[in-house]
């Protein structure tokens, strides 16, 4: 199945954050050849704050997999506002996620699902399914959780 991006996030219902600004000195997007890299995103939400917290402390797991879901919709927003449209993306390659989390706490991969739930429904399973890891540490800003990508754009 060929899956319209812009027209999947309308069906399901979805609001994106205003994309997010850089906080330091780096790129938020780099295309090379075919390749779109994103720089880690936090958990912007539509009012401009951030999801923070550390899972498994402050924050239940399906929290943080809540959290996990709202860093993929700011970095959708941060894709449009570089790209154009998200019809120019072929596939989502890779994800490293990582999760504020209590040194306890074990559930990282089912955290980042948030994330990876939300790509296969707006790029399909065959398409918004990459390869990934999930770790847990220390993030910046207390941000819950952080999330940096690779995708594959169309000819």
């Amino acid at each position: 199945m060929n899956y319209d991006p812009e027209l999947r996030i309308k069906e399901l219902g979805l609001e994106l954050p205003q994309a997010p600004k850089p906080m330091g000195v780096y790129k938020p997007v780099l295309i090379t050849g075919n390749f779109l890299y994103v720089s880690g995103q936090g958990p912007l939400k539509s009012d401009g704050t951030f999801i923070k917290g550390r899972v498994g402390n402050d924050l239940t797991m399906e929290q943080g997999k809540e959290a996990a879901r709202q860093v993929g919709l700011a970095m959708l927003s941060l894709i449009k506002a570089n790209i154009g449209d998200l019809g120019r993306i072929k596939r989502l390659v890779k994800t490293l996620g990582m999760v504020n989390s209590a040194p306890d706490f074990t559930m990282h991969p089912a955290v980042i699902n948030g994330f990876s739930e939300l790509m296969a429904e707006v790029f399909g399973e065959d398409n918004g399914i990459g390869v990934r890891s999930a770790v847990g540490m220390f993030l910046p800003n207390n941000i819950a959780v952080e999330i940096e990508a690779m995708f594959e754009l169309k000819d």
